[in-house]
């Protein structure tokens, strides 16, 4: 029986779709969410009278509900937040802030390793863009002496900023240059040149003899390295073994910052971060983090920085940074990761999912899949090139069969002969997900695919 939604509801939905800015190019999909619970969202067909039907979340919001929807550790967290821990700026300690930065930094703290005790300062943000614009106006800062309002002569001839082919960091006007795709940064602001500026440059991600070629040639003038672990948008471009520590050696040796971009891969990957070599961190000079910080609930992001790095007096205040109630959030989710090991379980499941795809999808499908890539529960399933160019339609079958994912551009056409990588699906679903939960979204993702074959 069919089961839709009432006529006010349904006329409010159509109204929020023509009104919401639309920032997408494209006709927006006809669906509307209606009530979520863990992974499963209840979601209305506008294009068929508000039709009621469930699917599976494999997206995760963007990558940021780590714990699903309506989580009790998340609702407790926000009920305590608004009761007790107050709504102080950072100007101003706050308890909440305290016991969270000491779980994290502290002598014992969960991240230690990454961030050794007193070597590491931290600052929130609103979102992961606004936490990756910190890290630059950071790294801008390291060769400017703020006193003197002028460049330090050890550090002036530094211009470079080298980044990778495919990349997102972000969609501010600061960050646009760090983008090698021309389509979104034509007739945009960009960084300055010349004397006063910078210049940006891109290599291919994963190639360690392009890296090394590339370092042996500019490091006298290179200022910072910033990297994504795992390439998000690109397609979920895993490193080869190895890779992130020969950056990260190069950088020490020829005095370079390194800043990792762990926006998206934050506890995707098995673990809390990605930047590891062969089970060990690969340290860093900044660290952005976010998406699944904020569990699903909030916005936010945290940027981890050697203590010697700053910004100008007053430069990079923002309203935002690490207020009690976003501590408090991130504090109760994350003490119910560790407590119920949740990190641990999504590797295990990453691993079934991860062969599922493989055997059961993209060996289906070979006219549609070209490849699917992953790790932990971050996923990416390379589209071939003739289904590219159909993938709205491929989307739309693949939610009306019950699975919700989300396409990346594709690293696109790369340098130095490499292949072409096309738009991929990704698959990032949340941390809370079983093997069963991820046999279902596999056995969905078949069954939408099929009624795209057929209707191709």
């Amino acid at each position: 029986m069919t089961v839709s939604l009432g006529g006010a509801d349904l006329r409010s939905l159509r109204f929020a779709q023509e009104h919401h800015l639309n920032h997408y190019g494209r006709a927006r999909l006809p669906f509307s969410s209606v009530r979520a619970s863990g992974v499963e969202i209840e979601m209305a067909d506008l294009s068929r009278d508000g039709e009621l039907f469930s699917v599976i979340d494999a997206s995760g919001g963007y990558g940021s509900a780590c714990l699903g929807a309506g989580h009790p550790a998340v609702r407790g967290a926000l009920d305590r937040g608004l009761g007790e821990s107050g709504y102080v700026t950072d100007e101003v300690g706050s308890l909440e802030r305290a016991r969270l930065l000491e779980r994290l930094l502290g002598a014992e703290g969960l991240w230690r390793d990454h961030f050794p005790e007193g070597r590491y300062r931290v600052s929130g943000r609103n979102s992961g863009s606004e936490g990756v614009e910190l890290a630059l106006r950071l790294v801008l800062e390291s060769r400017f002496d703020g006193r003197r309002l002028r460049y330090r002569p050890e550090r002036a001839q530094r211009d470079t900023i080298l980044v990778f082919e495919g990349a997102w960091h972000g969609w501010t006007d600061g960050l646009l240059p760090l983008l090698n795709r021309r389509h979104y940064r034509v007739g945009l602001p960009g960084l300055p040149t010349g004397e006063d500026g910078l210049r940006v440059e891109h290599v291919p991600f994963g190639d360690v003899a392009l890296l090394r070629d590339f370092f042996a040639a500019n490091a006298h003038r290179l200022l910072a390295v910033f990297v994504e672990p795992v390439q998000g948008d690109a397609g979920i471009l895993l490193p080869p073994p190895g890779y992130l520590r020969t950056l990260a050696d190069l950088c020490v040796r020829d005095e370079v910052l390194l800043v990792a971009d762990e926006v998206l891969t934050f506890a995707k990957t098995g673990r809390f971060f990605a930047m590891v070599d062969e089970g060990a961190p690969v340290h860093t000079d900044i660290t952005v983090i976010g998406k699944s910080l904020g569990m699903g609930a909030l916005s936010t992001s945290m940027v981890f920085a050697r203590s010697e790095l700053g910004v100008r007096a007053t430069g990079a205040v923002a309203t935002s940074d690490l207020r009690p109630l976003t501590c408090a959030v991130i504090n109760d989710g994350l003490a119910h990761i560790v407590a119920e090991g949740l990190l641990e379980q999504s590797k295990a499941v990453g691993e079934h999912l991860s062969h599922a795809l493989r055997t059961r999808l993209v060996r289906r499908f070979p006219e549609i899949y070209a490849e699917s890539r992953g790790i932990g529960v971050l996923h990416g399933v390379e589209l071939t090139g003739k289904a590219a160019g159909k993938l709205g339609a491929l989307r739309t079958e693949l939610v009306r069969a019950g699975v919700y994912v989300e396409f990346m551009a594709g690293a696109g056409r790369r340098s130095h002969g490499l292949r072409y990588v096309h738009p991929a699906m990704r698959i990032a679903p949340p941390l809370v997900t079983t093997a069963d939960q991820a046999d279902l979204i596999v056995d969905r993702l078949c069954a939408g695919t099929r009624v795209f074959e057929d209707l191709s």
